[in-house]
């Protein structure tokens, strides 16, 4: 884990010929140093998740960017911790909100992010392929659901990058939480980025991914021992997802055992769909 010191917020960052960063002073167990906001191009740029609503992060962002012109404000998806400051930059420069559609879902589940910004409203919706582009940069869409229904990552072409969001982090697995988060959905999204042949990944939390294709093999990899895992507590007679919780994840820090519980049931959700287990109110058993 890196020390705070090398993850300064307030100051943008250049991490290399089209990519500049500015990390938002909101850590927490959940959002690791916090959420990192990108700026793409040079003159007229992109900003790729603007957010929190946060005063200071919003000041910097735009003394950052202040003799620029703004072409287009990127969300990948509307958790609070990526969206919200998007209405503060577009007042402040006059440039459309563009990227992932809308989600107002009323989940007052435990989360390992924080709930969906309600106020989100794109200028434009962007679909799987779709493109915005500015002087020697281009972004294009690339639909990513699982974390959220409606989650997108961004590839950079001219430096094959893709700017992964919450899909694929540096520093975690990314939670899955019903019912919005869909692990089917996520393990597909995952298998897709194993197609594409970006060779960087800039992700919203944690340092940026330089061996994108064996990293995803990590992720699956991981996802597949967990499953094994709960179908073999499930044969030993654990029916319930507390106590699974507590084997599965004895050596994690506690906080995050209620995020991991929904984790655990997008595991058995996509199970059960698979035929794998079977379900009888909150007992879980195998097929």
């Amino acid at each position: 884990m890196a020390a705070m010191d090398e993850w300064p917020t307030g100051r943008i960052e250049r991490l290399g010929p089209l990519v500049r960063r500015l990390l938002a002073p909101n850590p927490s167990p959940f959002t690791f140093t916090g959420t990192q906001t990108y700026v793409i191009g040079e003159g007229e740029v992109a900003i790729i998740d603007p957010g929190p609503d946060v005063a200071a992060h919003v000041e910097a962002l735009l003394a950052a960017i202040r003799d620029e012109r703004v072409a287009a404000i990127v969300c990948t998806h509307t958790h609070r911790d990526h969206s919200p400051a998007s209405r503060a930059v577009r007042a402040a420069t006059g440039a459309p909100i563009v990227g992932c559609a809308a989600l107002a879902l009323d989940d007052e589940g435990p989360r390992a992010d924080d709930a969906f910004d309600v106020d989100y409203s794109p200028d434009r919706v962007l679909g799987d392929g779709d493109r915005i582009a500015g002087p020697g940069w281009t972004l294009e869409a690339v639909a990513t659901p699982g974390h959220t229904s409606n989650h997108l990552c961004f590839a950079l072409p001219e430096a094959s990058a893709l700017f992964s969001g919450d899909h694929v982090m540096g520093w975690s697995t990314t939670v899955v939480a019903p019912p919005d988060g869909d692990m089917a959905d996520y393990m597909a999204s995952l298998e897709r980025l194993r197609t594409r042949a970006e060779r960087l990944y800039y992700p919203a939390h944690g340092p940026a991914i330089t061996d994108p294709q064996a990293h995803l093999d990590r992720l699956i990899a991981h996802r597949r021992g967990r499953e094994r895992q709960i179908l073999d507590l499930l044969r030993e007679g654990q029916q319930a997802i507390p106590p699974m919780v507590e084997i599965i994840y004895r050596d994690v820090d506690s906080r995050l055992h209620p995020a991991a519980a929904r984790s655990v049931l997008a595991h058995l959700i996509d199970m059960h769909s698979r035929g794998l287990v079977r379900r009888a109110g909150e007992a879980w058993q195998p097929a």
